[in-house]
């Protein structure tokens, strides 16, 4: 009878390490619905998210560590530096598209803007929520086809915004602010289903 010993266990850490690091995201996507809403704690809900973005980094290089560290990993190294950094990436967009709204002084927001934020928490809930499940490679897919229908809602809803900005209701500048604050939510929108693309990655080549 034929069988594997496996002498050296594999490193378990990265589980609640990659889970931890999306639910970071969920606090921050809810901290950016607040931002996008509530004008007067924009500097302190900003102050929040460079915070929640600092400790996304030191998670992403908490994992790069224990990858290098780690005799057997629980799945490709290569794979596990795409997911981390791949989550880390939504977090810097996530940040940057308050950031840009501080610089430039932008007041009332779009609509539009607040319902990119909408499908950005629910990326993140569907994100955190499958995170655990890399243990055990189950019930993966409903993720990932989830993240990519979300993902295709707001590239709809990006060109939505980007007729309206240019339909004569906005100034120049106006416009030209807005559409980098749009196109960072854009970005994080497009990190979460590259995340989404890495854990199918990871569940095809476990099959």
């Amino acid at each position: 009878m034929a069988f594997r010993l496996r002498l050296t266990p594999r490193d378990s850490s990265f589980y609640g390490m990659f889970t931890a690091a999306a639910e970071n995201l969920v606090t921050a996507t809810d901290l950016l619905g607040q931002f996008v809403h509530e004008h007067t704690r924009r500097e302190e809900l900003a102050g929040r998210l460079r915070d929640l973005e600092h400790a996304g980094d030191q998670a992403t290089h908490a994992i790069f560590r224990q990858v290098n560290s780690s005799f057997v990993t629980p799945f490709d190294r290569e794979d596990i530096v795409a997911l981390a950094s791949q989550l880390d990436d939504v977090m810097d967009a996530i940040e940057a598209a308050a950031d840009l709204v501080l610089l430039t002084h932008l007041g009332t927001l779009p609509a539009e803007m607040g319902q990119q934020v909408a499908l950005l928490q629910r990326c993140a809930i569907v994100t955190a929520e499958s995170m655990p499940r890399l243990r055990s490679m189950k019930d993966l897919a409903d993720y990932w086809i989830e993240v990519n229908r979300l993902e295709n809602e707001a590239d709809k809803l990006y060109r939505r915004l980007l007729s309206r900005l240019y339909s004569g209701e906005f100034d120049a500048l106006e416009i030209l602010k807005l559409k980098e604050v749009a196109d960072q939510l854009e970005e994080a929108a497009d990190a979460f289903e590259h995340v989404a693309h890495v854990v199918e990655t990871i569940a095809v080549k476990d099959s």
